[in-house]
């Protein structure tokens, strides 16, 4: 996993909980608590964190390689996707992939960005640079919904 400059704080706590359960599961010792109360100290620092990134961090977190894709947010939210392509008046924008499905049993239109995850991807996606055609695609998925 790689990681951003200000995030070592919390990754080294993470590491010591990793050592505590370690420990826990080798000598059966309780140690719940102890593992509670730096689960506590992580969730505070990372709000402190994240609420005070300054501009170039925030762009470091926008543009980290492990950040979900639009594919992973589909997965993991939607049922029953189905990929609607195309503006129909020139052709297909992998910038902006969108379709229909079901959130939570509701039948919703789905719009994402997607900017590829390795070359070949990041070339096929225009790098996440939308064209004309996906903003038409945009716009007629739009009024479906």
């Amino acid at each position: 996993m790689s990681q951003l400059e200000f995030e070592k704080p919390v990754l080294e706590l993470e590491a010591k909980i990793a050592e505590l359960r370690k420990v826990s599961s080798d000598d059966s010792l309780n140690i719940a608590d102890e593992i509670s109360r730096m689960q506590n100290k992580i969730d505070r620092l990372l709000a402190q964190i994240y609420g005070k990134l300054t501009p170039q961090q925030k762009v470091q977190v926008a543009r980290h390689q492990e950040r979900p894709h639009f594919k992973d947010y589909i997965a993991g939210f939607i049922e029953d996707f189905t990929p609607l392509a195309g503006d129909r008046n020139f052709g297909e924008d992998y910038a902006l992939p969108g379709g229909m499905g079901r959130f939570r049993g509701r039948s919703c239109v789905i719009l994402g960005h997607e900017k590829g995850s390795d070359t070949e991807s990041r070339i096929r996606h225009n790098f996440g640079m939308a064209r004309p055609e996906g903003y038409r695609k945009a716009q007629r998925l739009m009024r479906m919904a």
